[in-house]
């Protein structure tokens, strides 16, 4: 059975320390990344993964959901079929959750 076609778009905030961010940019690469993503998905699909800070996950938090907190994940779907959706992770939560 054929995997589902991917267009990802991965991208890695500025606001993340610079430890951290090539430390995320060397774990999570492009092909790691699509391997997972093709593999969870049911369908073709077009996705931007966006690796954020607390600065910029607060931000979007409060500016989407009107909390004023950083969180681990926030989605935004713009189409079922085909899948186009926008996925922001918040590494510092995701770490601290982690753990």
């Amino acid at each position: 059975m054929a995997l589902p076609a991917l267009s990802l778009s991965l991208q890695f905030a500025r606001d993340l320390d610079t430890d951290l961010n090539a430390a995320h940019r060397a774990v999570l690469s492009r092909h790691r990344v699509t391997r997972w993503l093709r593999h969870a998905l049911a369908s073709d699909g077009e996705l931007t993964v966006r690796i954020v800070g607390a600065v910029e996950g607060q931000r979007l938090n409060r500016e989407f959901r009107q909390k004023d907190y950083p969180t681990n994940v926030l989605t935004f779907d713009y189409s079922a079929e085909p899948l186009m959706a926008d996925m922001v992770l918040c590494a510092p939560v995701v770490a601290r959750e982690a753990k």
